[in-house]
């Protein structure tokens, strides 16, 4: 085996992101001495974003991926990272981060039978060459690390698996390598792996050692005896779906327990708090699992996986269900002879030859789930009282892992329901941007997170484009967002600029944090905090767009002539932190211009870095295409290989501009006598406009609004019209920072009807603050007119 240049880099972290620990390894990679970085925050290594990091890290403990960090002479090193979060019995916990780095990307591969064995063996290997770094990996080692093989290469056991198993494990390894021989590993080398550990090594023609196997071979098999229930049922119960929790109990018991065996599910679970009555003459299952020996797919013919089982009443999975308890029968009785001959849902027990039938109910928590059959050949002893004990102790963790399955399908359909109900139905009417969304939601056991987008039409024919991100999965996300969503709304009703915006969500987030802290003090991400939220304000007269952000990610910008970039805006602090100010940043876009908001989970995905999904998002932007769905579908297609672990909202909006043929405004003198005036300048624009219905309307709002302007404001004042669509709207500006407020006149008061009147008149109405000054605005409908 060729030799390779590799050294690992290692640092720790405590839970404050300090770093604690800098090896040479490390110095040699980033250029930094221990003495300079030792005792500072590690986010000052970071090239990138240090929330996004942060938020990968919560609630794991373990995360691999891509991270760019920073070298001392200024350049960017994209670094694929494993940390491991250990927790020791004394002292405070920490991370431990590690990253091989190699001069050879890719470990020779063998010829394509040897690859084949290896890649497809149904037990864990690894390849450790004589410097014990890992070189390769199956696919079975990778599912049950969760980790990629690219994650591991180049790295010692200890640094993929810590724990004193695989420092045994490392000693066993080099005695392997320095006398030729196989060693034995006694000790569990992680939860994911079983034991014993095998060590082989691999000698090349010359017989010289030149590399070491791991291999984690199932527990052996004897006479038919199963092992011990506490190391092979440990497996039992673990699925996250129903159908998968029911194959691991197959794959548990055949062939130790039994040579093939069924598991029949109930559609709905039948509770001991049922009504008594006359049995049923039949019972309706569906067929979840089907295993049986030698090649472990049980029998072809019959009733298949998913397929719906109709058993008789006097049938064993029907009695079995009938006395809620285990059954054992032999089926040369004339009665389960008979069931097995003409039932096809038995056809899998008569093709498997077996005498010796056991049925055992699925029984979780007071509630019936199903039925598991166990049967045997002949030339193995019949079922026992051990059989039947270990039978009924596997059933149960399977009922467990079952009932956890449903209860998490129903919370998760539940906070679907609830995340559903809170996103935009459908999109308003609005004409400055064209717009299409899409949400997709986390395929995680974690559960749907809080992701969420919002259209809001604003005054002055802007429209304001939010996306957001709540920190956790599950119904509190959900709730958490669809309060936040509320208050955006609420307060871009009153015209708040983007940067107050976000500091009054960001208050608002603190609150909601306190009051959950008081009542659950063990609430994580309680109320929200670290919420991240962008919201961007476009305005089709000016063409600018205003954005701010709360550490969210940029959005993109594709210009009319296809060049694809990121909108420098400041990232801003997540919500809930407090006292950190947001800035917000004003752009002029082209009519034409593509704008795409997102959320993180779009760049998750486990099969490409960072940098591979910028690039992939920007050439699916970049490409021609029909619609704006069409864009959306495209970067979909682009990221996403499989169900994302995170939820993913996505924006992409298509500025329109609103020329100045639409547009009309006028300097106002502060004058009593200029109302008449305002009022004629309004007459003869709706007539250009071919809006004379409207006159009679606009009239008494533009007197009414420069009235109030002239006797409570300041000058400048002006007036401005504008038409988009099917909406009238009519402005006031004066340089006075007071807000007007709607009073009801009594019957002898000779003013306060203004702005009443208005209200009457108007479709909506309100104030809208500039830096200097505001602007009292009203619309109408002209298709009610």
């Amino acid at each position: 085996m060729e030799r390779q240049s590799t050294y690992t880099a290692t640092a720790t972290i405590d839970e404050r992101g300090i770093l604690t620990g800098w090896s040479d390894g490390a110095r040699r990679l980033l250029g930094y001495d221990s003495s300079a970085v030792v005792g500072r925050p590690a986010a000052a290594l970071l090239a990138a974003d240090a929330t996004v990091v942060r938020r990968a890290l919560t609630g794991r403990n373990r995360w691999n991926g891509a991270v760019p960090l920073r070298h001392q002479d200024g350049r960017c090193v994209e670094l694929v990272v494993l940390a491991h979060r250990r927790a020791p019995a004394t002292g405070t916990a920490d991370w431990l981060v590690v990253s091989a780095v190699t001069v050879r990307a890719q470990p020779p591969r063998g010829e394509p039978l040897e690859e084949w064995t290896f890649l497809q063996s149904p037990f864990p290997l690894a390849i450790f060459d004589a410097d014990l770094r890992l070189v390769r990996a199956n696919r079975r080692l990778e599912h049950a690390l969760a980790l990629p093989e690219a994650a591991m290469r180049g790295l010692r056991l200890g640094h993929i698996v810590p724990g004193a198993g695989s420092e045994e494990a490392a000693r066993s390894m080099r005695r392997a390598l320095e006398s030729g021989r196989p060693q034995e590993v006694r000790g569990r080398l992680g939860p994911e792996l079983g034991r014993p550990t095998v060590l082989t090594p691999l000698k090349d023609a010359d017989g010289r050692v030149r590399a070491v196997c791991l291999s984690v071979p199932q527990p052996a098999q004897d006479s038919g005896r199963p092992g011990s229930s506490r190391e092979t049922g440990s497996r039992v119960g673990t699925a996250a779906d129903q159908a998968r929790a029911a194959q691991e109990l197959g794959q548990v018991t055949v062939p130790r327990l039994a040579d093939v065996m069924a598991v029949d599910l109930l559609d709905s679970p039948h509770t001991g708090t049922q009504a008594s009555g006359p049995p049923p003459d039949r019972v309706v299952l569906r067929r979840a699992a089907l295993r049986a020996v030698p090649d472990g797919d049980g029998p072809a013919s019959g009733t298949g996986v998913g397929e719906v089982i109709v058993c008789p009443a006097g049938s064993p999975p029907a009695r079995c269900l009938a006395v809620g308890r285990p059954l054992l029968y032999d089926t040369a009785d004339p009665a389960v002879a008979e069931w097995a001959a003409l039932d096809p849902g038995a056809a899998w027990l008569r093709a498997s030859g077996a005498r010796s039938l056991l049925t055992v109910p699925l029984l979780a928590e007071g509630s019936t789930l199903g039925v598991a059959l166990f049967g045997r050949q002949p030339e193995r002893e019949p079922f026992g009282p051990e059989d039947l004990r270990l039978a009924e102790e596997f059933t149960a963790k399977t009922a467990a892992g079952i009932e956890q399955a449903r209860a998490h399908a129903l919370a998760r359909t539940t906070t679907m329901a609830l995340q559903r109900s809170l996103l935009p139905h459908t999109l308003p009417d609005q004409a400055a941007m064209e717009i299409a969304t899409r949400y997709l939601p986390a395929a995680s056991r974690a559960g749907v997170g809080g992701d969420w987008f919002d259209v809001i039409p604003l005054s002055a024919a802007r429209v304001a484009l939010v996306v957001g991100d709540v920190v956790g999965h599950g119904i509190r996300a959900s709730a958490t967002m669809g309060r936040l969503r509320t208050a955006v709304r609420t307060l871009a009703d009153v015209d708040l600029p983007a940067d107050e915006l976000l500091t009054h969500l960001d208050d608002l987030v603190l609150r909601l944090a306190a009051d959950e802290g008081s009542a659950d003090p063990a609430a994580e991400t309680a109320g929200g905090i670290g919420t991240t939220c962008l919201y961007a304000v476009y305005d089709p007269v000016s063409r600018r767009c205003t954005v701010a952000r709360a550490g969210h990610p940029p959005p993109a910008v594709v210009t009319p002539d296809g060049l694809v970039r990121f909108l420098d805006v400041p990232a801003g602090p997540p919500l809930g932190l407090g006292g950190l100010p947001f800035e917000a940043v004003e752009t002029e876009l082209p009519e034409g211009t593509l704008l795409a908001l997102y959320t993180d989970g779009l760049f998750e995905a486990r099969d490409h870095d960072i940098d591979e999904a910028l690039d992939k998002m920007f050439a699916a932007l970049g490409r021609p295409a029909k619609s704006l769905d069409s864009v959306c579908d495209q970067v979909l297609t682009e990221l996403l290989s499989h169900r994302p672990d995170d939820d993913i909202a996505l924006l992409v909006a298509r500025t329109r501009a609103l020329h100045e043929d639409r547009v009309a405004s006028w300097e106002l003198d502060s004058e009593f006598t200029v109302v008449a005036l305002a009022r004629r300048y309004a007459d003869e624009q709706l007539a250009a406009w071919g809006l004379d219905d409207a006159a009679f309307t606009t009239e008494l709002m533009v007197s009414e609004l420069v009235t109030n302007a002239i006797r409570y404001g300041r000058p400048p004042i002006r007036l401005r019209l504008i038409h988009q669509g099917t909406t009238l709207t009519c402005e006031v500006y004066d340089s006075s920072g007071t807000t007007p407020h709607m009073r009801r006149a009594r019957i002898f008061d000779e003013g306060g009807r203004g702005l009443l009147l208005v209200a009457q008149l108007a479709e909506r109405w309100g104030t809208r603050h500039d830096r200097i000054g505001k602007t009292v605005w009203a619309e109408q409908s002209l298709t009610a007119r």
